[in-house]
């Protein structure tokens, strides 16, 4: 089994969600990969600058989800199971400017009015972030949310 650790950005204003499109035509949250040897913390706020062009801080930690995705629902053929562990952080803009990563896989960041998000073909990421923003659950564990539709891993 595969295994990645990654820490989400969660930023919210007026009403709006700050999203990322990715080259392969799907929306999520600004955030990715934890180094060996970073805090997420620090990751989440490096994500976001390399994805977005935006400074930002963490406000707090929201929670955590984990998932295995079987290998057969991978979009990579013949590869193994997956576990993602991912921290989700709401995080503030407080500078810079909305640009495409500069040779990376985000090809824009947009601000998205909540209720448009339903109807974007999105990572199961965005849901969970959002989730976990309305319900604030104490425990940090997000109950499962299902993946179907629009909704992609």
């Amino acid at each position: 089994m595969s295994f990645r650790l990654a820490a989400y950005a969660v930023c919210i204003e007026d009403g709006r969600v700050l999203l990322a499109h990715h080259v392969s035509s799907s929306w999520t949250l600004p955030g990715g990969r934890v180094e060996h040897g970073e805090d997420p913390f620090d990751a989440v706020t490096r994500e976001v600058a390399e994805e977005t062009g935006c400074d930002a801080v963490v406000e707090r930690l929201l929670g955590v989800d984990s998932r295995v995705i079987p290998a057969a629902e991978r979009t990579i053929p013949g590869g193994p199971d997956h576990q993602n562990v991912g921290i989700f952080y709401r995080v503030r803009i407080t500078g810079g400017q909305l640009r495409p990563e500069p040779n990376g896989d985000t090809a824009e960041s947009v601000w998205t009015p909540i209720p448009d998000v339903a109807g974007l073909r999105r990572s199961s990421l965005v849901d969970i972030g959002l989730a976990l923003v309305r319900t604030l659950p104490a425990t940090g564990h997000v109950a499962p949310v299902p993946v179907s539709g629009l909704i992609q891993h």
